[in-house]
């Protein structure tokens, strides 16, 4: 069922980033704003990993916000990255997700071509046939080409952006956040595949998942009762600057007994003395970066993730598909030369990740969760407050300060 607009202006509670009106994640006025503001506002966004369109001729197909893209290599090495639209009568031009086409693409509607830059280089029955039809005589080809994006580059992720007030990539992401990218995608990596979801709720919702740094203790089994995140783990977050992304990481088998986590831990559901592995090489787990950290999870605004979860490596695009729903993509991948033995070991412990996984299928789960109980919520809001109301502070994971990061910067975007 459509979710109704309403007709009065939005009013952004008076406490500012430490609340979330419920009205933003389902009203169709606020999410047409996101797609204009920030969308296709001054953001840089996730498009492919350069290992997915390694070759001259190469493409994928993504999306940014609501939009169609193509992100391809031209003949000459370079990136481009352009609106997946045709310019004659808006049907999508490339229909496969991925692919090589040397020649370019043609649109199967009325076989408008392009190249790999996204130029018009043809358009069937341009002159028409024994002088009857054909287009206007003063129709020109470079006139007509596909909306392109500015693209860079980061530790082999394609970034694209539709404005051209957004500041340089590396400026955007920050230095220390950069450093989240090398540690993961900082040596030659090698495609293992993808996973898909649909999750019935906003894309905010699970944005805010992934920014919700204290959840994993609590809401996921996996974890807190195999020991792969706990709160009494040395653990931290590091935010550049501006505060629009942040890293968080926690450091396996650095456990600190104290009371009062015992207190909190034994009424928790995520602590099961009595579960087991079937397979336990699932939890088997070698320091590989020389840093103690077993779980690392790099967070972009507005949509992009890098993780690290024990052996597992991948990074999550978040597609808006409505105010209601949101498609969550996984490209999961290892180095170019692991072993076999640590192949089978990153492909096992996808287990833990994905739309099915040991931890993840919670986090898809608790957002419908979040949809189902704001449904007829009115002016209701959202309450962020652990660690302090600022925006500024400590590095613990205890604490709501990514949150309020990520609403201040959302209402800036905004006008809000």
């Amino acid at each position: 069922m459509p979710i109704a607009a309403t007709d009065a202006p939005l009013q952004w509670p008076a406490e500012g980033y430490r609340r979330a009106p419920y009205r933003v994640y389902r009203d169709p006025a606020v999410y047409e704003r996101e797609q204009a503001r920030i969308f296709r506002g001054p953001v840089w966004h996730f498009l492919a990993l350069e290992v997915e369109v390694p070759g001259p001729g190469d493409f994928k197909t993504t999306h940014v916000g609501d939009t169609p893209v193509v992100v391809a290599r031209d003949t000459d090495g370079s990136l481009h990255a352009f609106v997946n639209r045709c310019a004659h009568r808006g049907s999508l031009v490339c229909l496969d997700f991925s692919g090589t086409a040397p020649d370019g693409f043609a649109c199967v509607y009325h076989a408008w071509r392009y190249d790999l830059q996204g130029n018009l280089t043809s358009a069937a029955f341009r002159r028409g046939i024994r002088g009857q039809g054909g287009l206007p005589d003063d129709f020109r080809l470079e006139d007509h080409g596909l909306e392109r994006l500015r693209v860079d580059t980061l530790h082999g992720v394609i970034f694209g952006t539709f404005s051209e007030a957004t500041e340089p990539l590396l400026e955007y992401i920050g230095e220390n956040i950069a450093e989240g990218f090398r540690r993961v995608l900082g040596r030659p990596i090698r495609l293992l595949g993808y996973d898909s979801q649909v999750i019935q709720s906003n894309w905010k919702t699970y944005h805010e998942n992934t920014r919700d740094t204290f959840h994993a203790n609590i809401l996921h089994t996996f974890f807190g009762t195999f020991g792969l995140s706990r709160q009494s783990q040395e653990s931290a977050v590091i935010y550049p600057p501006h505060g629009r992304h942040y890293i968080t990481y926690t450091r396996r088998g650095t456990e600190v007994d104290s009371a009062d986590y015992r207190e909190t831990a034994q009424t928790l559901r995520s602590h099961k003395s009595d579960f087991t592995l079937a397979e336990p090489s699932l939890l088997e787990w070698h320091d590989e970066y020389g840093d103690g950290r077993s779980v690392q999870i790099t967070t972009i605004f507005p949509t992009f993730v890098i993780h690290q979860v024990g052996h597992s490596l991948g990074v999550r695009q978040l597609i808006p598909k409505g105010p209601g729903r949101a498609e969550l993509i996984y490209t999961y991948f290892g180095y170019a030369d692991d072993s076999p033995e640590m192949h089978e070991t990153r492909l096992r412990y996808i287990n833990a990740t994905g739309s099915a996984g040991l931890v993840s299928m919670e986090d898809g789960a608790v957002c419908e969760f979040v949809r189902k109980g704001t449904a007829g919520s009115g002016d209701a809001a959202s309450f962020m407050e652990m660690d302090g109301k600022g925006l500024d502070g400590g590095n613990t994971k205890l604490s709501e300060k990514p949150l309020r990061q990520f609403w201040n910067a959302y209402r800036q975007l905004m006008g809000l």
